[in-house]
């Protein structure tokens, strides 16, 4: 009778125990998982202690990638400010949505709202969506953040360069077009919650935005969630606040260096605070490569050649980490091919979500965030810049550089905020550049590999077609999208 008592009393306990409520952590790893980008501003290949930064320290950044991947040939969607944004978003190459370069307070145009964004893609799935810092596709009502798939946005809608005063801060003289802008407007939802009219406002942005993610996260802890912070550093003005201001040996870059890192640690703590790690996908990268003709107020390509606004590897090859505790194997690193538009497309198949219906560009990499070394989802990097002009593509380790004309940084820089000058350049002939022996594009062996520069042409060709490409006068594709419009 006594052991018919202990196994009833047995089977009671494991009943209990079974439909006892869970705790949050519980229900956090038995729930769809959360993805976090942390976006970053004009920031170099080069400015991550792990790839070589001096003169400044990212312990943060340096745990995430001990912990996760770090990807050596990873490439924005384009080398400049709305289009890299545009591209991320929307898993397209920018051109075919029909965004290019910057936009500025002046433009009556921004991300057509018939395209479909990540969070678009991750709000139809259930999951809390939120943007805290630059947003960059549009600043009219229209083009913002919520009419985009987000449920919460504070930052600013473009850079935060396009206001009233100097680079430094500074009263300009009469005249100067930048005097026709607004203050920079600081944004909650669809409306202006403050506005920066001093370069000490520029210094409370990078805290800003790290306690508003992190009151994200405390407040959904208990649903999956999407939390997007794209960083208005490093762009200049350079601002910082006291907590890091004079903290680096290099001076004022090194300590937007040093808050950003430091606010990477703040939301890796809330995501543990919220027993969340382990159920949260994260990712840190940059928008384009540094605008180095700021020198040191600007950062460092690693050794890559040119920096933003140019197609060479320094405008578009870009720090990536990756971090997934038991999905992503920790301490590894990845040389395959990927690009920001990649990550709609991975996303959507951690998540079961279903695709955009208009054709995107990105391809699924999540085989390779997973530590598969056989997989090889992407092949091609299409160089896309100004309004329509295909500058060179990528497969394997070749690239080849079309005939095109860049602003070079080949000359002294700025310093202290104020830039110095670019020269004008040309490419006159394709040149052949194989990136495994000369990641630095110092060498054309075009001469040497003509085989390979044909089989990259028929590449250039396949783009033009669908994308088309200014430089030989298509100025259209097949599959060119309009660009959202007033």
């Amino acid at each position: 009778m006594k052991t018919v008592l202990n196994f009833f009393l047995a089977a009671m306990a494991i009943l209990a125990v079974s439909c006892a409520p869970k705790t949050s952590k519980e229900q956090a790893n038995n729930r769809q998982p959360n993805f976090v980008i942390v976006f970053i501003d004009d920031m170099g290949y080069g400015d991550i202690a792990t790839q070589g930064a001096t003169g400044w320290t990212t312990p943060n950044l340096d745990k995430m990638a001990a912990e996760g991947m770090r990807f050596t040939n990873f490439y924005s969607a384009q080398p400049v400010c709305s289009a890299s944004r545009a591209g991320l978003m929307t898993g397209c190459y920018p051109n075919r949505l029909g965004i290019s370069g910057a936009f500025f307070p002046y433009h009556e145009i921004g991300l057509n709202p018939q395209e479909t964004t990540i969070a678009e893609m991750l709000k139809s799935q259930g999951y809390a969506t939120a943007i805290f810092g630059k947003w960059h596709l549009g600043h009219h009502k229209t083009f913002l953040p919520l009419q985009h798939g987000f449920d919460e946005y504070v930052g600013i809608p473009y850079s935060n360069d396009m206001w009233p005063l100097s680079n430094t801060g500074h009263e300009l003289p009469e005249g100067n077009n930048r005097l026709k802008y607004p203050d920079l407007p600081v944004m909650k939802d669809n409306d202006v919650l403050f506005t920066i009219t001093n370069w000490e406002g520029q210094d409370t942005l990078t805290t800003l935005y790290t306690e508003k993610a992190v009151d994200f996260i405390n407040r959904n802890a208990n649903n999956p969630f999407f939390l997007y912070v794209p960083h208005t550093m490093a762009h200049i003005p350079l601002g910082v606040s006291e907590k890091f201001r004079g903290k680096s040996e290099q001076g004022v870059y090194g300590d937007v260096m040093m808050e950003i890192d430091w606010s990477v640690g703040q939301i890796e703590k809330a995501l543990a605070d919220n027993g969340l790690t382990d159920n949260t996908l994260i990712i840190f990268t940059t928008d384009n490569g540094p605008w180095l003709n700021f020198g040191n107020h600007a950062g460092s390509a690693g050794g890559l050649r040119e920096g933003k606004t140019t197609s060479w590897e320094g405008g578009q090859r870009v720090p990536f980490i990756v971090k997934w505790p038991g999905q992503v194997p920790a301490g590894t690193i990845c040389n395959k091919l990927g690009c920001a538009i990649d990550i709609l497309p991975s996303f959507a198949e951690i998540a079961n979500a279903q695709l955009p219906e208009q054709k995107i560009d990105g391809t699924s990499i999540v085989e390779l965030w997973k530590g598969n070394t056989e997989a090889n989802p992407r092949e091609t990097i299409l160089f896309y810049y100004g309004k329509n002009n295909l500058n060179g593509v990528r497969k394997g380790n070749w690239k080849l550089v079309l005939p095109h004309s860049w602003a070079s940084y080949n000359t002294e820089p700025g310093r202290d905020g104020q830039g110095g000058r670019r020269i004008k350049m040309t490419v006159e002939t394709p040149q052949l550049y194989n990136m495994m022996r000369d990641p630095g594009e110092q060498y054309n062996v075009i001469e040497h590999y003509p085989e390979k520069a044909a089989e990259l042409m028929q590449v250039v060709e396949e783009a033009r077609a669908e994308l088309g490409d200014l430089n030989v006068g298509i100025e259209k594709g097949s599959g060119n999208r309009e660009i959202g419009r007033l």
